[in-house]
């Protein structure tokens, strides 16, 4: 008798992810935040830069696997930030960054790049100010249970503020400058939730679409979701940005 896994069938949401091209019109930087992603950087890197053709800034974070030298034979521009956070990677990455508009993203290979182009259009084309990616798990084992719990608490207090967002997201787009004026002080994990409350506060068009999320490359490790230790951090910090 044949089994079927149900974490393995397609979602559902699947059907309303079109990925189009790129606004051919789009002057667009790509920043990923980075420790220790080595392991994921390779493909990640060849599928923005080839496949995308637009810039990559990887702000290194203080790896000692090798990723920066990794990262640069493999296209990207490289900027380091010695201050642990991923807050602090973003905001140096956007300090450095070139391009009008810039959408973040981990560097773990959990969001594949094709997946860029339907957030970053919005923005380019005026119609959002701010684009999330709301995670869709390719299987079941792509988003651990703490990371569900925790992660659907926080979304449910965002939503509190007005803001029709359900997802803590990896990828987002909006405009560099924008960004910057925002005034964004955390630089621990409370960045992607300041960022949320502040963009609201301002007023800012933000729209949230789905993105197939999978787990991240072998050999690399989740700074949140590795652990119930890295989880409860990040709650922590959310918590802190909260108040």
């Amino acid at each position: 008798m044949i089994r079927h896994d149900r974490a393995s069938e397609p979602h559902p949401e699947f059907g309303a992810m079109p990925r189009p091209p790129l606004n051919e019109t789009a002057d667009v930087e790509v920043v990923l935040p980075c420790l220790d992603e080595a392991a994921a950087l390779p493909a990640v890197l060849d599928s923005i830069v080839e496949g995308l053709a637009v810039p990559v800034l990887v702000v290194d974070n203080g790896s000692t696997d090798g990723s920066p030298e990794v990262a640069a034979q493999h296209g990207a521009r490289v900027v380091h930030e010695s201050r642990p956070g991923y807050g602090a990677a973003v905001h140096t990455g956007l300090t450095h960054a070139r391009g009008r508009v810039i959408c973040v993203l981990d560097a773990d290979g959990s969001v594949e790049p094709t997946e860029l182009p339907a957030l970053i259009n919005p923005v380019v084309e005026g119609a959002a100010d701010l684009v999330v990616g709301k995670r869709v798990p390719t299987v079941r084992s792509a988003m651990a249970w703490h990371v569900r719990v925790g992660n659907a608490a926080i979304a449910a207090l965002i939503r509190r503020n007005g803001l029709p967002v359900h997802d803590l997201a990896p990828v987002r787009v909006a405009d560099r400058v924008k960004l910057l004026d925002l005034d964004i002080q955390d630089r621990a994990f409370g960045y992607p939730l300041e960022l949320l409350l502040r963009a609201g506060r301002a007023g800012w068009r933000v729209r949230e679409l789905p993105v197939r999320y999978s787990p991240r490359t072998s050999g690399t490790r989740s700074k949140v979701s590795g652990s119930m230790k890295g989880t409860a951090r990040a709650v922590r910090d959310m918590i802190k940005v909260l108040r």
